[in-house]
Parts: C-alpha cells; structure tokens; sequence
C-alpha cells in the first residue's frame, strides 16, 4: 500500500509538472500584462459606461491570442533560449514538450481569441488584435529579432496592439485616442527593452541577438533609453491635452515620467551597470501599470445631456 501511494503522489507530480509546462510556455506573466494594458484601453474609451460582456469578452480574445502567440514565440526562439541563462529551461528549449503539440496548443489558442473577438467586438478591433499576432510572430520573432538592431523597434508596435485593442472594442474605430495609446505603449516598450537587454548583456552576447545595446553598445543604448522616455512623457500629456483624461493622470504621469528619466540619466555616472539596468526595468513596470490605472479612474465622462443622447432612440 506504502509503494502504490508513492506511485500515486509520483504520477500526481510528474502530471502536475506536465501542465506547469503547459501553461509556462504562454508566457503568463506576459499575458496578464497585457490583460491590464487592455482593460485600461476599454475603461478610457468607455468613461465610465462599462459594457460588462463586451469587456470580458474583449479581455478574454485578447488574452487567448496574446498567449498563443507567446506560444508560438518560444516556438521560434527555442534554440536561442537554450544559449540564454534566463531561458534554457523553458519547456521547449529543454525538449520537454515537443513542438508539434506546442504549434497545435498555440494555433488553437489564437483561433479562438480571434473568433471570440470577432463575434463579440468589430472588424476594427480583430484587424488590430491579428496585425499584433502576425507582427510578433512573423516579423519580429522571425525575422527582425535575429538580424536587425530594429528589432525591438518593431516587435514594440505588436506590444502596443492590446491596449489599441481594447480601446478600439469600444470606439469600433482608430481616432485620435488610438493613435495616442499606440504612441505611448510603443515608446514605453523601447527604454523597458534596453534595460532587460543591458541587465541581461551576456545572454544577448551570447543568443548573438543584434539588440542595439549587443551591436552599439551600452552608451548608445543609454542615450536612446533617454531619449524614448522624453517621447514618452510628451506622448502621455496627450491624453489630458486631447481631453481624454484628467489633470490627475497629468500630475502623476508628470512625476512618474521625470523620476523614470532620471533613473534613466543616473546610468551614465552608475557603478554597477546591470544593477542600474535592472531598477530601470523594474520602474518601467511600475510606470506602466499606474498609467493604465490611471487611464481606468481619470477618464474625461461625457455631459449628462450627452449620455441621454447616447441613450436616445
């Protein structure tokens, strides 16, 4: 009996390491990011009249697409991985999951994100979400990841789709709004990148990724993380110029941006460059994520005789 529960809790472990695998190689923490990025592009466009099952079905499409293409990124880079410290022991990369299950896994996921999407949301907002897909996958994990210093530049526009996405679900349309959201996600994503590149130099070196910090250097990449931020803070002014938020978002995304930029600036005089680079990174999370708070809470509501308007026969 003693050895038939040993068996048992062996089988039970090795089932439970199977599935971690399974749900590991979505990238989860990838997909909540983006979830939360997404559902702050829905509460701005809605200002405050939340369609309940349009939003979890928006936030529901999105997330499924976004971890099949996760899916089908560590299909594309699992020798790379496997030459990186940070990654050698993902599921592909150690061949534990093989790579037709996980190309059906992440096919299927995609599928139905984008059919849930269609049927729930409009063209606009699938047009997006698979533009993002095909971005991700096609151009940037393909092709640009291993042969351009751009590469991040245009792996940054797919990373801004889901919050586009998110907006878009609401409006049915690409306003000025959506080109502000585009803007600030895709400038953000630059400095955010540079800084995992710096923190991580020796797995780049070593992947032989032609990120600009491998190909220009950590002095170049300085100036352009300092750069970005500066694009990025004016991009986000935009949302209460243009009279899509408040003064609050103002204020805080003031602040949040200029203590980034100076973090940022501090590089240039830091003893330990990877400890630099690593509280840079983490203060661009941090940055992120109260905007999108910001975006949900702060929005510009609409006069009340324009929701009896909107509410008119």
């Amino acid at each position: 009996m003693y050895r038939c529960a040993c068996a048992g809790m062996i089988v039970s472990i090795a089932v439970l390491e199977r599935i971690k695998d399974y749900l590991l190689v979505a990238k989860p923490g990838i997909v909540f990011g983006n979830l939360i990025s997404a559902a702050a592009g829905f509460f701005l466009a809605s200002q405050g009249r939340i369609d309940g099952r349009l939003l979890a079905a928006t936030l529901i499409g999105i997330s499924l697409v976004v971890a099949g293409g996760c899916v089908f990124n560590n299909c594309v880079d699992r020798e790379i991985d496997r030459k990186m410290i940070r990654t050698r022991n993902r599921a592909l990369a150690k061949g534990v999951l093989s790579l037709t299950t996980a190309l059906a896994g992440g096919t299927i996921l995609g599928i139905a994100g984008l059919a849930l999407l269609w049927t729930a949301t409009n063209p606009t907002t699938v047009g997006i979400v698979l533009a993002g897909l095909v971005i991700y996958v096609g151009v940037y994990s393909l092709y640009m990841k291993r042969t351009s210093v751009y590469g991040a530049l245009i792996g940054s526009l797919a990373g801004a789709a889901p919050p586009l996405a998110g907006y878009c679900a609401v409006t049915g349309r690409f306003d000025m709004g959506a080109v502000i959201l585009w803007s600030i996600f895709s400038l953000w994503q630059m400095p955010h990148c540079y800084a995992i590149a710096v923190y991580r130099l020796d797995d780049y070196t070593a992947a032989a990724i032609p990120i600009l910090p491998v190909k220009q250097g950590t002095t170049a990449a300085r100036r352009h993380i300092v750069g970005y931020i500066l694009a990025f803070t004016a991009a986000t002014m935009m949302l209460t110029f243009a009279g899509y938020t408040g003064y609050g978002t103002f204020v805080v995304m003031t602040v949040l941006a200029l203590s980034w930029l100076y973090l940022a600036l501090s590089g240039y005089k830091a003893s330990d460059e990877r400890l630099w680079a690593r509280n840079l990174f983490v203060f661009s999370i941090v940055t992120i994520v109260t905007l999108s708070v910001m975006m949900s809470i702060d929005f510009i509501a609409p006069a009340p005789s324009e929701m009896l308007l909107s509410h008119a026969p």
